[in-house]
Formats: C-alpha cells, structure tokens, sequence
C-alpha cells in the first residue's frame, strides 16, 4: 500500500473535494442475484469483529483501525484487504472500490465517520448509539435521505423474531393502553463517577492516539480509555443509558410509536463533569400519538430495578422491560416475548398474526440485502437517529440537573438554557461533519 501522509491527505481533500463530490453523486450500483458488496471497515477491535463476522458473506476490501494490534489481525484474515489506520485516509483512497462501510468505533467518532460515507454515496452500518449527541443524531438522518444510502444502525436485537413479535403482541392490544413502561440493564460494567486519572502513561506503540481522540477534546493517553472503558468518559461514550438504551428501549420505542419526549428528568450519583453517574434513573414524559394515550417511561442503570410492587408475582430482573396496561402488564426479556401478567388472566392467549416482516438472515444481512434493493434495513437512520435522540436526552437532563422541558421541532430545551450545550457538542479541527 502506498503511504500517504496526513498533510498530504488533507491537501489532497481540500484540492479534490468537488471532484470526489461529482464522482459520488455520477452512479448509482445495481446488484445481480450473486453480486457482492465491497465493503469497508472502519475500526476492527472490540464490537468490531462481530460486525465483520456478520458482513464476512461480502468482499472485504478495506480495513481501518487505530490500534494496529486489531488491525493487524484483521489483515491476518483479509490479507488482501487494504489497510490504514484513519478512516479519512481510506475514504479518500478508496471510495471508487468500496460500496458501504461499516462503523465500530466509540461512540464519539460515530457521525464524523458514517457522515464522511454518505457524502461519497456509500451505504452505512453503525454501531449503536447512532452518535454521541443529539444534534448529530438529525444530521445524519437527514444526510441519510439526502445521499440516498442504506442505512442501519447496530441494534442486532431489533432484527430478533422475538422483538418482533413482542411490538405486535404489545400492539396487538391484549393488555390494552399502555400508560407506563420500566426499562433496566445491568451495566454498567466499565467505570463510572469518577474523576479524569492525574498519572500520564506514554502511548502504546500500537496506537495512533490523536486518530483514537478525533473530534474529541486533546488529552493525554491513559489506559482507562482504550480500549473498552471509554464508554463511560463523557468526552467519548454516553454511559450505561447511551450504551443500552437503544437496546433495552427498543420495544417500547416502536411498539408504541413513541417519538419525542415532551419532558425528561433524571437523578443519579455521583454527578461527574467527567464522567456518567455510577447508577441513574430517567423518567420520560411521551404526549398522545395517533390514538393512543400519554406514556410515562421510567429508566433504570447501575444496580437500580423497577419497584417489586409493580410485578409481585415474578422476579423483576435487569435488562427487561415491564409495560403497564389497563387490562393487565407485560414483562419483556431483552429481544424476546413478553410473558403476560397476571398470568392466569392471559392463559391461553394466542398471539396475533405476524404483520412486520421477519430477518431470517440476521441484522447485518437485512442490511447487506437492503443494499442490494432486497428489502428495507428496519432499523435505518429514520428510525435510529429518533430512538438515539430520546435516549440521549436522558444524559442531558442529567448533566443539566433540571427536568427538560423539551421542543422536539426546534431541538431545544424550553426552560433550561444550559441543556444547549449537551444537545450538540464541539470539534476538533479537522473533524467537523
């Protein structure tokens, strides 16, 4: 591979620009019954190798991680692949043999890399959350239309046939309208309200750290970053919420068309500039939608659960979801169907009909067909970006300590100036979508 210089690539950016621009805007790709996509990867460690494994049906083309410890691995596997170590780099170098991407980065490069895609017209995977701020989340849904690109967001439990049948079931009205929900997970299990360590490792040789920092504020190197504790330092993930939240609130956020809250409060210890709280508890506020009534939905981390009282009868466990109805509650297990309460009442129940259509091949492959103009990827950057927006606004009613009043048609906080600065975030240069 010949070697290109970070000076060089931004030189060559800025003076090719609208020329890249015309070239991605020129074709439009069909796919034959056996055709493959080329397909790029844009971080290879941790959440990353279950993503290769679930495209590796498709030409893998190029390769691209930080850390040259799983990037060298991944060319082990794909030794004809093309390898860098800044996504940037490739996209610029690449972008006529790749078809879409792959993103498995943390959270806080997310909307720079699946942005840079989709202006070059390429189809995107990403990782949950969407991105790392709300602000980001409308952008790319909106860049999503905009380039005409397949999308989907890394939420493998959303193409489950037991989610599935839950949203119909829970549609179904079998317990009849829901007023409340309790979602729960059992993270986090990273680090969590804590202060920013004062001790100055050297970096790894492995590691190209000011590509891991992208947009994110300069700071030095410390191992409890990379490579997996990231996710709860504000500066680059969002949390036990944003970690789990688009998982956990899946079922509720589509079987009950839920949108944008109107309100959202939380409280949570300790209150960290630095970092999440080591547990919290969110309560949304959700206004009538298409016939059905106002929904209050109440977010558990960090060791909290649901009040017993509410589910006597069995074992309120975390990563589960409780729906309350007027006629009776459904207990759902992460991505699968939900038991029905009080279970005398629903002996017998026979679940409705399928009406959304099943993933027999998996989340990535629902994606990789869409691509291809077989079928719809369920979980696109339309629906994505909404359910990462609801979910990060939990994060900013925290670190704001006020109940957000929210305007979802303006994207603003109505009575909490402050919650400006965690609806959107700031760059570095050099990194702005």
């Amino acid at each position: 591979m010949q070697k290109t210089t970070r000076r060089e690539f931004i030189k060559r950016s800025a003076q090719y620009g609208m020329s890249l621009w015309l070239v991605a805007h020129s074709w439009s790709p069909t796919y034959a019954q056996n055709d493959k996509l080329n397909i790029g990867i844009i971080a290879c460690g941790g959440r990353g190798w279950g993503n290769i494994d679930g495209v590796s049906t498709e030409n893998i083309v190029a390769i691209c991680d930080v850390d040259e410890n799983p990037l060298g691995e991944a060319a082990k596997r794909f030794p004809r692949a093309y390898r860098y170590v800044d996504f940037r780099q490739m996209l610029d170098e690449r972008h006529r043999e790749i078809d879409a991407v792959v993103i498995s980065t943390p959270d806080h490069t997310h909307a720079v890399a699946a942005m840079a895609a989709m202006q070059l017209r390429k189809h995107v995977y990403c990782e949950k959350p969407l991105t790392h701020s709300v602000y980001e989340a409308r952008k790319l849904a909106e860049a999503a239309k905009r380039y005409k690109v397949v999308t989907q967001m890394g939420n493998q439990g959303h193409a489950s046939d037991g989610l599935r049948r839950a949203v119909e079931i829970l549609r179904s009205g079998v317990i009849g309208a829901i007023r409340e929900v309790h979602a729960s997970t059992d993270r986090p299990i990273w680090p969590q309200g804590i202060d920013r360590p004062k001790d100055t490792p050297p970096v790894p040789r492995n590691l190209h750290w000011d590509l891991w920092l992208g947009p994110a504020p300069e700071r030095p190197y410390h191992p409890a970053y990379h490579p997996f504790a990231w996710r709860g330092w504000w500066d680059f993930g969002t949390g036990a919420l944003g970690d789990m939240g688009c998982h956990i609130l899946d079922t509720a956020f589509w079987a009950l068309d839920l949108g944008y809250p109107t309100s959202v409060e939380a409280e949570g210890e300790p209150h960290h500039r630095e970092t999440a709280p080591k547990w919290s508890i969110v309560r949304y506020e959700f206004p009538a939608r298409k016939g059905m009534r106002p929904v209050t939905l109440y977010w558990y981390d960090g060791g909290k659960l649901p009040p017993k009282e509410l589910a006597p009868e069995i074992n309120i466990e975390p990563n589960c979801t409780l729906f309350i109805g007027e006629y009776g509650r459904a207990w759902v297990p992460h991505g699968g169907e939900p038991l029905l309460l009080p279970r005398e009442k629903f002996e017998g129940y026979q679940p409705p009909q399928p009406t959304i259509p099943r993933a027999p091949r998996g989340h990535h492959l629902e994606w990789v067909d869409a691509c291809k103009g077989r079928g719809k990827a369920m979980c696109d950057f339309d629906y994505a970006a909404k359910l990462t927006e609801m979910v990060l606004l939990g994060n900013v009613a925290f670190r704001t300590g006020h109940k957000i009043n929210y305007d979802a048609r303006n994207m603003r906080a109505k009575n909490c100036a402050e919650a400006e600065r965690y609806l959107r975030r700031e760059y570095r240069k050099g990194w702005s979508l």
